[in-house]
């Protein structure tokens, strides 16, 4: 018997060209969240394939909203089979649905009040397969739970845009970046990379990722921020382009960091896209850094996305 298995959305007629679109709903490959911007089609996905991995990656809402379902479906049905044997629970002289649930939670949750208890020998077999079911689902549902909580993430602010202006004489491409949590990143490593469609001789259209060199791409203490720099020079992805041209072959800068936290001790990663509408041509960002009134050294994150015109 084939085992079942959950289909991908039907499989349309892809299109060639992307479609048009300004601001952050045109396409791209790399989201600047943690989902998932690309769509899959052709392929079989058993059921039971990479459920540990979907309950890391599922959200909290829905993280707790399936182990709920789960949780009252498993009573439910222990619930019917206590139903099926009349006289299986003693002390309740006409047992009911509600009662037949009520004891089927206190015996999953092992919490035994003592009123209702088993008294037939299929009862008390039921009574052995939920014990065992419970503690198996409690076991599982604990390690989800701490795994979610344990595992280390990183709280990296990103500029909303990417700005190209002069530094130096050179036009440079600047991605800014801040640390939103209170303590180190520990050896912190920027990666840049220029994605573009080409199409070749043979008429192969082709997604292709260009390294782009950073002046720094790593510092040891990342604290406050990160200002990435990429000079557009002759061996630059970028380097005669305009917007008009990156927009047409659906240019998509993809930033990278990584480090370890200091609190956490562990490997932290965090990244995002910048599609070619969200690059501000011969801008460059506000400052944000200054003094107080007593002399110690500020940061307005307030400001940390704002622009200006060269």
């Amino acid at each position: 018997m084939k085992p079942p298995s959950v289909r991908p959305p039907k499989r349309p007629e892809l299109r060639r060209e992307a479609p048009q679109a300004d601001g952050p709903s045109a396409p791209r490959i790399v989201n600047s969240d943690r989902s998932d911007a690309l769509v899959r089609y052709g392929f079989d996905r058993h059921w039971w394939q990479d459920n540990y991995h979907s309950a890391l990656t599922v959200s909290w809402l829905g993280f707790l909203g399936i182990t709920t379902s789960f949780y009252l479906s498993l009573n439910l049905l222990f619930a019917c089979l206590y139903l099926a044997q009349h006289g299986s629970i003693a002390n309740v002289p006409d047992l009911d649905f509600a009662d037949a649930f009520f004891f089927s939670v206190q015996t999953m949750a092992t919490i035994g009040y003592g009123q209702l208890v088993p008294q037939t020998i299929y009862a008390n077999i039921l009574v052995t397969i939920e014990a065992l079911i419970g503690m198996l689902f409690i076991a599982l549902t604990t390690g989800l739970v701490f795994a979610r909580f344990s595992r280390p993430t990183a709280r990296i602010l990103f500029s909303k845009v990417a700005v190209i202006g002069a530094y130096d004489g050179a036009p440079t491409l600047f991605v800014r970046a801040g640390n939103e949590r209170q303590n180190q990143i520990l050896r912190a490593e920027a990666s840049m990379h220029f994605l573009r469609t080409e199409v070749s001789r043979e008429g192969a259209m082709m997604r292709r990722f260009y390294d782009m060199k950073l002046a720094r791409d790593r510092t040891p203490l990342f604290g406050l921020t990160f200002l990435m720099m990429h000079v557009i020079d002759e061996s630059s992805p970028l380097f005669g382009l305009t917007a008009e041209s990156c927009a047409m072959i659906d240019g998509e800068i993809v930033v990278t960091i990584s480090g370890l936290d200091e609190t956490m001790s562990q490997t932290i990663h965090a990244r995002t896209s910048y599609s070619a509408a969200e690059i501000r041509w011969d801008h460059r960002f506000i400052d944000i850094f200054g003094f107080t009134d007593d002399g110690r050294r500020a940061i307005d994150f307030g400001r940390f996305h704002d622009t200006e015109a060269l």
